[in-house]
């Protein structure tokens, strides 16, 4: 394959998992219910939480800055109202490899409350420091997000909603956790400046 095919072929191969999202009827109401909860949460003085690893810790921090900047509409920075990144764990100070797994937990412990979102972002749903936050999360009553690939691993059982992109290669999974990241912070917008 030249490096032209690869281009395309990558790109295909991108549409075809964004088709396959379009045709599930029931992925695309979890997107909605997830979009519904944030704004109202946001409506109760509440908080959402976003944790990752790799490149899904800077999707965490990508969908965050939208919601916490601007997306389409000039308006108050919703950081006023509780927008929060949880830290990666490789720039925490903390040097001990249990102390990393621990990270987010310890995080959502301290910044969490009840009625509070954390969205943990894992493309195979098997990270371990965003499965103990999410377990932390579930303990203290905050509402339960997992952004995952198709087979959603341990992330399944531990949350309340679970998106799973339908496709197990990473790099594609992460297009798509970007795209309905986006998708969910113009619904937020909409909904809570009436864009």
């Amino acid at each position: 394959m030249n490096l032209k095919e690869l281009i395309l072929d990558r790109i295909r191969e991108s549409v075809d998992v964004k088709r396959k999202i379009l045709e599930n009827e029931d992925l695309v109401e979890k997107i909605l219910k997830v979009a519904s909860l944030i704004v109202e949460a946001f409506k109760n003085d509440r908080k959402v939480l976003f944790c990752g690893n790799g490149g899904s810790a800077a999707d965490a921090q990508h969908i965050a800055a939208e919601l916490s900047g601007r997306f389409y509409i000039d308006r108050e920075p919703l950081i006023r109202r509780g927008i929060c990144t949880l830290i990666h764990p490789t720039l925490q100070p903390w040097p001990m490899i249990i102390l990393m797994m621990r990270c987010y937990s310890r995080l959502v412990k301290a910044k969490g409350r009840k009625g509070d979102i954390l969205i943990g972002i894992s493309t195979s749903g098997n990270s371990k420091n965003v499965i103990k936050a999410l377990e932390e999360a579930n303990k203290i009553g905050m509402i339960t997000v997992g952004m995952t690939g198709e087979s959603g691993g341990k992330i399944t059982d531990i949350c309340k909603y679970l998106i799973n992109v339908p496709s197990n290669d990473t790099p594609r999974i992460q297009e798509a956790h970007i795209t309905i990241g986006h998708i969910i912070c113009e619904i937020v917008e909409r909904e809570l400046f009436n864009g």
